[in-house]
């Protein structure tokens, strides 16, 4: 009888990786290779040597020299459009290896340059075309443009570039995408926040798209359920790009604020005389007081948590979902640590079947956060691999992995959704996000967990 080892590479490609690649690091490459050869599992090898570069090889359009700056255009993957939110996030597990690496760095620089255009062209909008082109939302009831591909404000999505171009800044010191563009789409990026507090009125915003799905317009005439001003910052789309049901979404204030103490500082650096610093802290600690003022509940088994959505008149939803951000994912992008009480209360809510959007698997295999995007009960390996970032527990950890390895339905890559008691029934075949965010977990369990990287035989045989 075959080995585990045999049997998996005769049901298994070796390489899922293009033969054609979009774009190539020499960096990546080689943190590929000192990586594999730590795996001694065979099918984790062949899940990290696919999905880790799935962004580069798949998704990256890079040009140089364009009106003299470097461009970059990332597409989700199956779609063919730029999300801020995506795009960032495909890109982050590669910004360690940016200052090694010129052309890496180019590349990075050169999405940063066209997430400013975008923000400066709407920044209500979620996601861009490359460029004036069509779009199947082009009649959504709102202010679509040629450019945009779809227009649901999203309040993490401008969150998201702030947290790129700092990150970018801390590990290169290349000061040269923080130009004038920039900083009229951070001005732009704040002045939307403080609209959407929505203190005096409803604002500008308003969308609505004639569908069927419930979750894909806002109600209200386009302005979405009532809220109470309080401070905090409406989000009319979830990062899901799912309507919210109550206006104030919870992970992505706590988002906020981190974004606008870090642009505070960035400008501290490259603008030392612009006031928009001071409205950023100014904002930042506004948000972070309404949040513990209203986004605080009391749960009668988990103690005080932390809600998902607030309306800002004492109404609450308590659920998580797998895109990021998530209550889950809140020590991932640097709100708490993993150890906060107050995170631990309601990462136990979370995992948990009192979470509605929890599911298992009829044996119990399988199990983690879905998404009301993909209906239930499909889970999504982004909630496998973001509960493995935010934990230190190694035994939690490699479950994790060993679920992640369920889940692939025989492609050696990750997928949106899956059935728990079916992983080969997966939606979206080729999701860069879910397949970088992978290898940005395999990085980390080999910094912090190597000894999880090797079969349980080789781990005994030492």
């Amino acid at each position: 009888m075959n080995s585990p080892a045999e049997q998996f590479n005769q049901t298994h490609p070796a390489a899922a990786r293009p033969s054609t690649r979009r774009f190539s690091s020499e960096a990546v490459e080689a943190k590929i290779a000192v990586i594999s050869e730590q795996i001694s599992d065979p099918q984790l090898r062949a899940l990290f040597s696919n999905c880790y570069p799935n962004t580069l090889d798949t998704t990256v359009f890079h040009q140089e020299n364009v009106n003299g700056k470097p461009d970059t255009f990332v597409i989700t993957g199956d779609i063919h459009a730029l999300w801020l939110r995506d795009s960032c996030a495909q890109v982050w597990p590669y910004l360690p290896l940016a200052q090694q690496d010129p052309t890496l760095a180019r590349m990075i620089a050169g999405l940063i340059h066209r997430q400013t255009q975008c923000i400066l062209l709407d920044p209500y909008a979620n996601a861009f075309n490359d460029g004036p082109g069509d779009s199947e939302w082009q009649n959504d009831r709102t202010t679509m443009r040629p450019e945009i591909h779809e227009r649901k404000w999203e309040l993490d999505s401008l969150c998201y570039a702030i947290r790129l171009a700092n990150s970018y800044w801390q590990t290169t010191q290349d000061a040269s995408v923080f130009d004038a563009d920039w900083l009229a789409a951070m001005a732009l990026t704040v002045a939307t926040m403080q609209e959407q507090q929505r203190k005096t009125d409803a604002g500008p915003y308003r969308f609505t798209r004639q569908t069927h799905w419930q979750s894909d317009t806002l109600p209200c005439n386009g302005m979405g359920n009532p809220l109470k001003p309080v401070g905090l910052i409406a989000s009319m789309f979830r990062p899901s790009d799912d309507a919210c049901i109550l206006p104030f979404l919870v992970p992505s204030n706590h988002f906020a604020v981190v974004s606008l103490r870090q642009l505070a500082s960035l400008l501290d650096i490259h603008y030392p005389h612009v006031s928009l610093a001071k409205t950023c802290r100014q904002l930042a600690d506004e948000v972070e007081a309404a949040l513990l003022a209203y986004a605080r509940v009391q749960h009668p088994k988990y103690g005080t948590i932390w809600a998902y959505e607030v309306d800002g008149f004492g109404n609450a939803l308590m659920m998580d979902d797998a895109n990021v951000p998530s209550l889950l994912s809140l020590p991932y992008l640097g709100v708490c640590s993993a150890d906060d009480p107050l995170y631990r209360n309601t990462r136990r809510f979370i995992l948990s079947d009192d979470n509605p959007w929890y599911f298992s698997s009829s044996d119990g295999q399988l199990s983690g956060v879905g998404s009301p995007h993909t209906l239930a009960p499909r889970i999504w390996p982004m909630s496998l691999i973001m509960q493995a970032l935010t934990s230190n527990d190694a035994d939690e950890i490699a479950r994790c992995l060993t679920m992640l390895k369920l889940s692939d339905g025989g492609s050696a890559l990750m997928h949106e959704s899956f059935l728990p008691d079916d992983p080969s029934d997966f939606t979206r075949s080729w999701f860069a996000w879910a397949n970088t965010l992978f290898g940005e977990l395999i990085l980390r369990v080999a910094q912090d967990f190597p000894a999880l990287l090797q079969s349980r035989t080789a781990r005994e045989a030492k």
